[in-house]
């Protein structure tokens, strides 16, 4: 499929205008998943060419995705990793716990980032962070997309260890659809209902009444909006 190759075009301008040294990318993936961790990858690849094919992780195949991380992970100048656990999104919702993650992550980098191309229109991060929104960061911004497809390798990869550490996992499809929904994934949930690993304040339990009881609610406006979008159905 053609598409336009990412560029340093944002991270110049953050330069240029900010005085900003290092910029790190930042992405995130599992968002609308109902099991698994929210993932989020902070990458700083410097202003060097990027490797061929670059792009957001979910205009590749999954084994494009797979060939190109660990060349991304050996070529970017750093990166890290930070997750949010499904009992942290029940706990805060998922904006803050898109920030938890998002913070691990920046903190896991060998130097703090003077700035941060953030993936998408919401500032989840904040103070003390500078940040940069940027929609469609994942296709346009080389550091973003890098942290794109280097989260999503490690989630799905993480999502399918899940998947194979227990035969009470197996029904689920882990390996297939990273904790997504679909119809075996909502089928073994009908049966075996959420495992450990589940998000409980998330809307799919309202249509599943034999588990309504094991659903956490919380209260405010922004959480009940967030907990919604998980009937939506997302790509894996």
């Amino acid at each position: 499929m053609p598409y336009e190759p990412p560029t340093h075009t944002v991270e110049r301008s953050l330069r240029a205008t900010t005085g900003a040294r290092t910029v790190a990318g930042v992405d995130e993936v599992g968002r609308g998943a109902w099991a698994g961790p929210v993932t989020v990858c902070a990458a700083v690849t410097g202003l060097r060419r990027a490797p061929e094919g670059l792009t957001d992780s979910k205009l590749l195949t999954p084994r494009r995705r797979t060939e190109l991380a660990p060349v991304l992970e050996s070529w970017v100048t750093a990166y890290a990793l930070g997750d949010a656990s499904p009992q942290e999104i029940d706990d805060l919702g998922m904006t803050a716990a898109l920030r938890l993650a998002a913070v691990r992550a920046l903190e896991g980098l060998p130097v703090r980032p003077d700035a941060v191309i953030l993936d998408g229109k919401h500032d989840y991060l904040g103070v003390p962070w500078q940040v940069r929104t940027v929609i469609k960061g994942d296709q346009s911004c080389i550091a973003v997309a890098a942290a794109s497809v280097i989260a999503k390798v490690r989630r799905d990869r993480m999502m399918a260890e899940l998947g194979a550490e227990s035969d009470e996992y197996t029904d689920f499809a882990f390996g297939a659809n990273a904790g997504y929904p679909s119809p075996v994934h909502r089928a073994a949930l009908e049966e075996r209902g959420p495992t450990p690993h589940h998000r409980l304040s998330w809307a799919y339990l309202d249509a599943l009444p034999r588990w309504q009881h094991l659903k956490k609610v919380r209260f405010s406006a922004e959480a009940a909006a967030l907990e919604s979008g998980g009937q939506l159905g997302f790509e894996f």
